[in-house]
């Protein structure tokens, strides 16, 4: 435990020390990166360093991190723990949001599914080391149809309405990534703490999820976004555009799983929206040099396969929102 608390220490040190670096010569570091550019915008990555935040990557279990990423920490337990405290964060806000029920969360206040271990996850840590938003990307490329995606959990799967263009739509999505050599996989488990969602934090979060799946060398797939704290509406702002079925939008639809309205929203990281596209670089350029904590990769191997998800609750019919 004492090795750990170290190790999580010299990591905090290290991403702090990045956040404190001057503008001009994070801008400079920035531009020897692959993917740095000249900066015409304000640096949105300076916010990590003068408000005391900065950004941790978890990589996947058994998954070997890009070169891209400079600062690589192949660390287990480390790894564990800080899946444990992002667990327990997103479950005490989920919790107080009312997504989820008490008996939902794991005897330690810790809100587990079994995707966590296969995703990559973007943390905000304080100084301290507690976790302020997190964000998740599963990559989801070894999945041949729908039915092994874990968006198959979604509600509106059982519409008798909408969950066959639900199918149609996610597989033609599925198609057109593996043409042109794009991960296909989906974002979710966005979390902010309540004291920061009025802050640059939200928007942040979101940008450097683009960066993060621009370092993995671009991804396109799905978002299923609750509209609690205008979630859908930041995703659409910053380029998401509502998952279409023969030509036609999918509606909003109430999740009782989730006790909210949700949309599904897709994206492609070759797109981004030119208003942000600075700031994306900039962000991925950034995250280049943060922290990344993975697990060691067994001898042989690469990456863990992840095994189809059980379904792990009942869902009831979806109810497109309107629809009454």
């Amino acid at each position: 435990m004492v090795t750990i608390r170290l190790l999580l220490r010299s990591v905090l040190v290290r991403a702090a020390a990045f956040s404190q670096v001057p503008l001009p010569a994070k801008k400079a570091m920035l531009k020897r990166s692959p993917l740095g550019r000249d900066l015409a915008v304000k640096s949105i990555s300076s916010s990590f360093g003068s408000t005391g935040f900065f950004p941790v990557v978890l990589c996947p279990i058994s998954t070997n991190a890009p070169p891209a990423f400079k600062h690589i920490e192949g660390n287990a337990a480390l790894r564990s723990r800080l899946l444990a405290e992002m667990q327990r964060f997103r479950g005490n806000v989920y919790l107080e949001d009312g997504a989820i029920m008490p008996e939902e969360l794991t005897s330690d206040g810790r809100h587990q599914l079994v995707i966590d271990e296969y995703s990559w996850h973007l943390l905000t840590l304080n100084k301290a080391g507690a976790v302020s938003s997190c964000l998740r990307f599963l990559p989801e490329a070894n999945c041949t149809e729908f039915d092994e995606l874990w968006l198959r959990h979604s509600a509106l799967t059982n519409s008798a309405v909408w969950g066959s263009k639900l199918r149609r739509a996610v597989e033609r999505e599925m198609t057109q990534a593996d043409r042109a050599r794009l991960c296909f996989g989906e974002v979710g488990g966005w979390a902010v703490a309540p004291e920061r969602r009025l802050t640059a934090e939200p928007l942040r979060t979101v940008l450097s999820i683009c960066g993060l799946l621009q370092l993995l060398g671009g991804c396109a797939g799905i978002v299923t976004a609750t509209r609690r704290h205008d979630s859908a509406p930041i995703l659409r702002r910053v380029g998401l555009s509502p998952l279409q079925a023969d030509g036609e939008d999918l509606p909003p639809y109430y999740d009782p799983q989730y006790r909210c309205e949700m949309e599904i929203l897709r994206f492609d990281t070759r797109y981004p929206p030119s208003r942000y596209q600075d700031w994306i670089c900039e962000l991925s350029s950034y995250l280049s040099h943060a922290p990344v904590i993975a697990s060691p990769v067994p001898d042989g191997s690469s990456r863990a396969r992840r095994p189809v998800p059980l379904r792990d609750w009942a869902v009831t019919e979806a109810v497109p929102v309107g629809a009454f």
